[in-house]
């Protein structure tokens, strides 16, 4: 990671108390030396709780301010003298986004609006917004927002200025141990000797916190605008999961959720269409220039273009995680304080 990158650089975090904004805070005050790192949230306890951890008499870079992107009020102010936004704030659990669809349409959708009109009016350089697996071939409304919220920021590259702001977008598959994870309540479930399985057919994608956080920080050196980064991670069967957390627990099929895929996609055989395929990580570009100048360079990188007919789904990757990774994984991920080495050397992304 070059180090340069946030360093004396004001960094802005929405959703910055969620499990990605504290990972990104601790490795961003342990690896860099920015101007300013402000943690943007709705939540006042989960900002005390954090400032216990993080202490600004400490870190002096350091701000906690709260607001909610649906305050685009708010965001006009607080993005004052920001030069990079990463977008972590929103709904996520998909039965309670069946439950309240207006609800996560104003923070997923209106709140990705407000995010960028303020990032344009206060002329951030660049904004990387967190998106989901869930919203490559949407079939619940949490994935159906968040793609609405991926074309919003992809579309607005569409206008092309010298001093406009860059909007780019980062998708990836479940994070162990972020909140929402299936990891503490399996472990909860463990306590009774079952754990229930919505179908023991079922296969994720999987990446920790700290990858996640390091694939942003590269996707926010690399990206030149327009573009969804996906990660090359490895996929997992949820039956081994299960045995990895508790091996000696009977497992009990109980039928999938309203909403719930059996397997996940992070590229659908449409979009692969417009995508590079890189050492570490896939590239959808959709304007056809960029996407050609970009071919043009990663073919020094060793990249190239998908093949027709590719997807990227859980059940057809190439790389798998065995029980004992997995339970390491779990384990490893369980201290709060560790900060992995990046799988994500970025040899194979051009500049």
């Amino acid at each position: 990671m070059d180090a340069s990158v946030l360093d004396n650089k004001s960094i802005l975090i929405t959703g910055g108390t969620g499990s990605f904004g504290k990972k990104m805070v601790q490795i961003v005050l342990k690896q860099f030396s920015p101007k300013r790192l402000i943690v943007f949230s709705r939540d006042e306890l989960k900002q005390f709780e954090m400032a216990q951890k993080w202490k600004t008499s400490d870190y002096p870079c350091l701000e906690y301010v709260l607001g909610d992107v649906r305050d685009s009020n708010r965001l006009y102010r607080v993005f004052e003298g920001i030069d990079y936004v990463v977008h972590a704030a929103a709904l996520k659990q998909v039965p309670a986004a069946e439950r309240n669809p207006d609800e996560y349409i104003k923070t997923n959708v209106m709140g990705a609006m407000n995010i960028i009109e303020a990032a344009l009016h206060c002329n951030v350089k660049k904004v990387i917004a967190l998106s989901t697996d869930k919203a490559c071939n949407p079939i619940n409304l949490y994935g159906a927002t968040k793609l609405c919220s991926d074309k919003l920021f992809v579309a607005e590259n569409n206008v092309v200025l010298p001093s406009r702001t860059q909007f780019s977008v980062v998708r990836y598959g479940n994070v162990v141990g972020s909140r929402g994870s299936v990891i503490p309540f399996f472990r909860e479930r463990a306590k009774t000797g079952i754990l229930p399985i919505t179908d023991d057919r079922m296969t994720r994608f999987w990446i920790t916190l700290d990858q996640a956080v390091y694939f942003v920080l590269m996707a926010l050196q690399r990206s030149k605008g327009g573009e969804i980064f996906v990660p090359r991670i490895p996929s997992m069967k949820i039956t081994d999961l299960a045995t990895a957390i508790a091996p000696d627990c009977k497992q009990e099929v109980i039928g999938i959720r309203p909403g719930e895929k059996i397997h996940e996609t992070l590229i659908s055989e449409d979009e692969a269409r417009s995508a590079i395929e890189f050492q570490d990580c896939f590239v959808v570009q959709y304007n056809a220039h960029q996407r050609d100048i970009l071919l043009a360079q990663a073919q020094k990188h060793k990249g190239k273009a998908c093949p027709e007919g590719f997807i990227y789904r859980s059940d057809s990757n190439t790389e798998w995680m065995t029980v004992d990774e997995l339970k390491e994984m779990v384990e490893r991920t369980a201290d709060d304080y560790t900060i992995e080495k990046s799988r994500f050397s970025m040899t194979g992304v051009p500049q």
